[in-house]
């Protein structure tokens, strides 16, 4: 399962697409990762990209430590968190709303699911209409154009 992120230091975001099964040991190891990301900042906006999504495994040892580094590191200093869960169809749907329910303890964290780009984007404050023209907007601000 391949799951990779982009923080968009911008637009105080971090847009994070996950492929395939979902491991909830290479979800962990690259939680870490953006963890130390110099950009990493507590409170930043969660885009989580689920349409490639086809199923996931039930490691649930490794999906409760997943949960809690990602709390300390949401909600760290008191910050507050947005998530917005993309997941176009019945399956994956179903797999945000298992990770919606998982943050119900938190109430410094938000989650939504929605079904289309814009909608999803439009929740975070983004004027932009899909994902890709987010990353395209983003790499141009990051180059300087």
């Amino acid at each position: 399962m391949p799951v990779s992120f982009r923080i968009l230091p911008t637009h105080g975001l971090v847009y994070v697409r996950i492929e395939g099964d979902v491991r909830a040991s290479e979800s962990l190891a690259r939680f870490k990762e953006y963890a130390k990301h110099r950009d990493f900042r507590p409170g930043q906006k969660q885009l989580i990209d689920l349409s490639r999504v086809t199923g996931f495994d039930d490691d649930f040892p490794k999906l409760i430590e997943l949960q809690a580094r990602k709390a300390d590191a949401f909600l760290a200093n008191g910050a507050q968190s947005l998530t917005v869960y993309y997941a176009p169809c019945r399956q994956t749907r179903a797999f945000a709303q298992l990770l919606q329910r998982n943050w119900n303890p938190f109430p410094g964290v938000v989650t939504v699911i929605q079904d289309n780009e814009a909608d999803a984007l439009s929740i975070l404050g983004m004027r932009m209409t899909s994902f890709r023209q987010l990353l395209e907007e983003a790499a141009k601000s990051r180059s300087g154009s």
